[in-house]
């Protein structure tokens, strides 16, 4: 009883210094319903007659083999049914809410990249516009109109959808699989869920079953419109409703369930040959793999989120190109992370003798074998787990995904939700559960071999898969040259200019110096090339003697300009968060992505934060075409800040990250100015020559510091409504101010903070043992007074408590993730060397 006293009493402080711990009320059984899923699968509806997708994606198969073809095409648009995880999972719990209109409404279609920061389908159009097959907004309900929408739209409200997937040209199987020897075993390819385009490329719509027209026309006046629905609840302010919209309402259900593709992060505008026009590309500018360096996924994803809210000032941080991909998985180490740019994944470094225990494909079980598992219904598809040795890619920013590709491919989907009901949601951690004994206090391991067995669009991904990495290893993903993309531009006005590499290494000179480029060979063959080369001078020879550029046996480079081996965080200096990172390590969410090689890592001895299980290191990455993929570092730290600029300025989320020396934001007038969005040749080259200046001149970079822009209110405790008003009866209000760390506050280990205040408390004697068993006698009882003193003063004045925790700071520190706060330091190598030689070095890296 004592104890659940002091829980009661502390959840306050929990639920304020937790990412996403807003007090709301639970969901109705009723609501919870209604997203359940069913529990048979209904008949496949006759095939559709309607095409499949615009001429112009297809038109991008060119040169493809039929693998690749059909990797490219499940990149582009399977979902494997995770627009459930975006409609109800997600809202109902996680506790955050996407106004998928506001991201995708047609009238806003042209603000749309420069506000979100994504890729507008070539294939789509305006409704009304000229040659639109849809003459209004109610026939899509204010969306875009796009390739098979004449099909969708008349499902909307009603069951016997055919799903596009359903129709999908298989690539032949692969007679060596032991899955398909006697005949085709794949998952049926209905279960990859393809729906139809959003009117942005990776986003998918599917038509929702459940959809109340007459609801709808009462709550938002047309079908057009959806401003009943994504209003608030209450317009009285004396009610908490006014606080929250109908979006957190599942009695309305909208027109459309929202997928993602993996491409949503991925697909991004071709470097040599990118649009006049950003907001309206065609099928030949985009690229499905290099990564969008302009997404604002976070933002979309709280989109639905009041700026006062504490989701949205915790998750609508990140820059744009980056997404904390732990952010639902929450580790509490705050760690956004670049969209990575899969090129040249042929030529990708892959490390032998590494110790897996992973499923592996059989013809058969067993009896008895509790680690096999056959197919119902299929002969010999079999899977067997156990240990042995394999060569794999290490993948992630810390080499992480370390099992094989194919299973980092796979591990995607469900990061972006696919089977989130069926063996996702119920291995994360709650926020809000402060009782170790309680559920989902902690994580618990994902179970591929449970999900294989209970969720069909687990299969129907794994039974593709090798299409998917034959996809991301074609041509697709090549490197882009500088002088092609400046030829390709010159051909815009002169259709036969002619631009080589001898014309680029000519202009390069002019910038950076006479004979830079030869010059910043040398310098990056005598200092770069042991990290970011991937041939050894074992096997390859001398650096010094190398060509960096010569094409090996398969017609791309021979060097991917990147050792990928794993580096220790504090040698390399960047902020160490994102290394820090812990879902991989045993007992974590994705510990089966890992193998034991990399959870047996040596820890770094300069790293004071806990960093076991393999933790504490950051990859050598690629270099290729680096000229193309500024700002830099994991995080897009080190370069200019970019901007979109949108017309409506309600989605405008560019905030200044820039301090001084002592933490404190920059007036706008003395913080540098952030950079438009520009994708074109030359705003690419002259954001990569800004970004290398900051990589090479550390003592001249502005710090960043992600901080709340706004104040955060969180009241705790019941409230009352007493007809005219609603009053707090108990508890009290908590301001997280703005300018509170983003980063500090995301990784602040608040459930260990009330144990440990609580077991002050109840057992003053177990926890000062614990203390000195970790910190040494005196720290420890150090520790141990200052969370005595803490409780006090938070007793005296609950609504101080973020005053009172940080007059303690040694304990901010004792119990955070990660203490390291500026986001664009470290990499130091380069900086002692001359200006002609930092220049020397921009111009080289530029003909990679």
């Amino acid at each position: 009883m004592k104890r659940s006293a002091y829980v009661l009493a502390f959840v306050a402080i929990g639920v304020a210094i937790a990412v996403t711990a807003v007090s709301k009320d639970p969901q109705p059984p009723e609501r919870l319903a209604q997203a359940a899923p069913t529990t048979a699968a209904p008949a496949v509806p006759a095939a559709s007659k309607s095409a499949p997708d615009n001429p112009g994606f297809y038109a991008g198969e060119a040169g493809l083999n039929p693998s690749e073809r059909a990797g490219r095409e499940i990149w582009y648009k399977a979902t494997a049914g995770n627009a459930r995880f975006h409609t109800y999972v997600f809202q109902q719990r996680i506790n955050v809410l996407i106004d998928w209109y506001r991201v995708l409404n047609a009238k806003e279609r042209n603000d749309r990249f420069a506000a979100w920061g994504i890729i507008n389908d070539p294939g789509c159009c305006v409704p009304g516009s000229d040659g639109c097959p849809a003459k209004s907004l109610d026939v899509t309900y204010g969306f875009d109109w796009c390739p098979g929408d004449e099909e969708l739209l008349a499902f909307v409200g009603r069951d016997g959808y055919r799903d596009p997937a359903c129709d999908y040209k298989e690539a032949p199987v692969d007679g060596a699989d032991p899955h398909h020897k006697a005949r085709d075993q794949r998952q049926s390819s209905c279960d990859l869920a393809f729906g139809t385009s959003t009117g942005a490329l990776g986003y998918r719509k599917f038509p929702n079953p459940r959809f109340d027209k007459a609801r709808w026309l009462k709550v938002n006046g047309s079908l057009a419109s959806w401003e009943g629905y994504r209003g608030r609840i209450s317009t009285d302010p004396k009610s908490s409703d006014s606080a929250m919209n109908r979006l957190a309402d599942g009695s309305i259900e909208p027109p459309f369930l929202i997928g993602t593709a993996c491409g949503s992060c991925h697909i991004s505008f071709d470097p040599l040959n990118p649009p006049q026009d950003a907001a309206n590309p065609k099928w030949e500018n985009i690229k499905g793999a290099l990564g969008n360096q302009y997404a604002r996924i976070s933002e979309i994803m709280t989109s639905g989120m009041s700026g006062t809210t504490l989701e949205a000032q915790m998750f609508a941080h990140a820059r744009p190109g980056t997404s904390d991909t732990s952010a639902i998985p929450t580790d509490q180490v705050h760690n956004p992370g670049t969209m990575n740019a899969i090129i040249h994944t042929k030529v990708r470094p892959t490390f032998p003798g590494e110790i897996v225990n992973k499923w592996r494909k059989v013809g058969a079980c067993t009896q008895g074998d509790a680690n096999c598992w056959c197919e119902p219904g299929r002969d010999g598809k079999c899977w067997k787990r156990g240990i042995a040795t394999e060569t794999v890619h290490h993948i992630l920013k810390g080499g992480e995904d370390s099992i094989g590709a194919l299973e980092a491919i796979q591990r995607v989907y469900f990061n972006i939700g696919s089977c989130s009901e069926q063996c996702w949601t119920n291995h994360l951690t709650d926020l809000r559960q402060l009782d170790p004994q309680g559920r989902y206090f902690g994580q618990t391991p994902f179970d591929i071999g449970q999900c294989r067995r209970d969720c069909p669009n687990f299969r129907a991904i794994e039974d593709r898969l090798p299409n998917i990495l034959d996809f991301l290893s074609s041509k697709e993903t090549d490197a882009t040259d500088l002088a092609q993309a400046r030829e390709i531009a010159l051909r815009q006005s002169k259709t036969k200019a002619v631009y080589s590499i001898t014309d680029l290494e000519r202009d390069l000179n002019k910038q950076f110096g006479p004979d830079a480029v030869a010059r910043g060979r040398e310098l990056f063959a005598a200092t770069c090339a042991r990290c970011h080369s991937s041939i050894p001078e074992t096997a390859g020879g001398a650096f010094k003697n190398r060509d960096f550029r010569a094409l090996g046996p398969s017609g791309v480079r021979a060097d991917w300009m990147g050792s990928d081996q794993a580096t220790l965080a504090s040698e390399v200096g960047t902020n160490r968060c994102r290394a820090l990172h812990s879902n991989h390590m045993s007992g974590h969410i994705w510990e089966e992505y890992g193998s034991e090689t990399l959870r047996a890592r040596v820890p770094d001895p300069n790293i004071k934060e806990p960093h076991d299980g393999g933790r504490g290191y950051y990859r050598n990455i690629s270099l290729l075409s680096v000229w193309a993929h500024a700002p830099f570092m994991h995080d897009n730290g080190i370069g200019p800040e970019l901007c979109g600029k949108p017309a409506n300025k309600a989605n405008d989320f560019y905030r200044s990250p820039y301090v001084d020396a002592n933490g404190k934001t920059l007036a706008a007038d003395k913080a540098p100015a952030c950079w438009a969005y520009d994708p074109s040749v030359d705003g690419r080259f002259k954001l990569y020559v800004a970004s290398m200046e900051e990589l090479l001149n550390p003592g001249k970079r502005v710090p960043k510091l992600s901080r709340f822009d706004q104040d955060v209110r969180i009241a705790l405790g019941p409230r009352t409504w007493d007809g005219s008003e609603e009053k707090q009866v108990l508890g009290f209000s908590v301001v997280l101010p703005a300018g509170t760390s983003v980063g500090a506050l995301a990784s602040f280990q608040h459930k260990a903070f009330v144990n440990d205040i609580i077991l002050a408390k109840l057992k003053p004697d177990e926890l000062n043992a614990k203390l000195v068993k970790r910190f040494g006698d005196v720290e420890g009882k150090k520790v141990a007074a200052e969370l005595d003193a803490v409780t006090g003063e938070m007793a005296k004045d609950p609504e101080r408590l973020v005053d009172a925790i940080r007059r303690f700071p040694r304990l901010v520190e004792v119990y955070s993730s990660c203490t390291a706060n500026i986001e664009n330091q470290g990499h130091p190598f380069g900086e002692d060397l001359p200006d002609r030689d930092k220049k020397a070095l921009i111009a080289f890296l530029a003909t990679l």
